[in-house]
């Protein structure tokens, strides 16, 4: 009994003709996974560009923000500011805390300044909102719907869109963990099935047990990669060799084999894009990889990068002149006449 085991997808289509749709799956598999690795062999190259490239600029751009926000702050109180003016400045500051929260390119002690400020105008919204609230209601007891629409208001403020956010994630980790799950349950299946016909510790002949330990030496390493495709492949020719027949796969394990075979393209396309986030910043650079379908080109990327230095760079050059106007009254006053505070 021979147990020589072929190393194309074509194998599945040899064994059983009628199952091609596998082929299909093995084949994006196979795709997925040398996509996978182009992105994982070029990540330290991409990530040192776009730090040499992209960081500095950032930097700048954040610091100087970081500065609008102190520069307007402490115009509240040298200035003798409108009601209507103090308002839009407060918008403003409320604007530029929330942008720079989730910075990590500020100092840690300019990182505090803003959480605390975002946490003072986070209290002061509520504060109004519920003062707004009692005020409607005493005003219009009669009124159910302004009952409804304050709920609603509720709901759309910024910490119930948080947890929107998070629930949405977490049905989409759930969806990932049920699908990595399938495809484990499908590796550890095909795995014991295999070891179960070729463990060498079962074999009397010498001379098919030293082949019989290559192949589960060669299973082990399948299953330790997690290569379901490599897998079912062995699984389909050790039981023709075992049987000397070509069965095939049945209705259920053809079924059940989509299923773990789909789960895994979806998890390696969640690690690309995973991989793909960390590395790409810009909008416009990962609509850019989305549009080619996640393939590298390291070329166009860098392109891109070098095109959004140089948009960042504009921005920053507009953020310093409109601190500088910022710094003094009439310079303040003529923003806010203008509306491009």
């Amino acid at each position: 009994m021979s147990f020589a085991l072929k190393t194309t997808p074509q194998t599945i289509l040899d064994v059983a003709p009628q199952h091609k749709k596998l082929n299909v799956l093995i084949d994006q598999i196979e795709q997925q996974k040398r996509l996978l690795l182009a992105w994982q062999q070029a990540q330290d190259e991409i990530r040192a560009y776009s730090q040499k490239a992209l960081m500095p600029a950032y930097r700048e751009l954040y610091s100087t923000l970081y500065a609008q926000m102190q520069t307007l702050w402490n115009s509240l109180n040298l200035y003798g500011l409108s009601k209507t003016d103090t308002v839009t400045i407060e918008d403003k500051i409320q604007a530029l805390t929330r942008l720079l929260q989730g910075s990590q390119l500020l100092t840690q002690q300019q990182m505090n300044e803003v959480q605390k400020m975002h946490a003072y105008y986070m209290q002061a919204n509520e504060y109004t909102k519920k003062k707004n609230k009692q005020k409607n209601r005493d005003s219009f007891p009669e009124v159910e719907s302004l009952v409804i629409e304050d709920e609603l208001d509720d709901w759309n403020s910024d910490p119930y869109k948080q947890e929107r956010e998070q629930a949405k994630l977490k049905r989409a980790q759930d969806k990932q963990a049920k699908a990595a799950m399938l495809v484990n349950q499908s590796l550890k299946t095909l795995y014991l099935k295999i070891a179960s016909i070729i463990h060498p510790d079962r074999e009397p002949d010498e001379a098919k047990k030293v082949e019989k330990t290559e192949l589960l030496q060669r299973a082990n390493e399948a299953y330790e990669q997690e290569d379901l495709f490599f897998l079912l492949k062995m699984q389909l020719e050790v039981e023709q060799s075992k049987t000397g027949t070509n069965k095939g796969l049945s209705t259920e394990q053809v079924k059940f084999y989509e299923q773990a075979l789909q789960a895994q393209i979806q998890a390696l396309k969640q690690q690309i894009q995973e991989l793909i986030d960390s590395l790409v910043w810009s909008d416009k650079a990962k609509i850019a990889v989305s549009k080619s379908k996640g393939q590298l080109n390291i070329a166009n990327l860098y392109k891109q990068i070098d095109a959004d230095v140089s948009a960042v760079k504009q921005q920053l050059k507009a953020e310093k002149q409109r601190l500088m106007y910022m710094g003094k009254e009439i310079g303040l006053e003529m923003l806010l006449e203008h509306q491009v505070l």
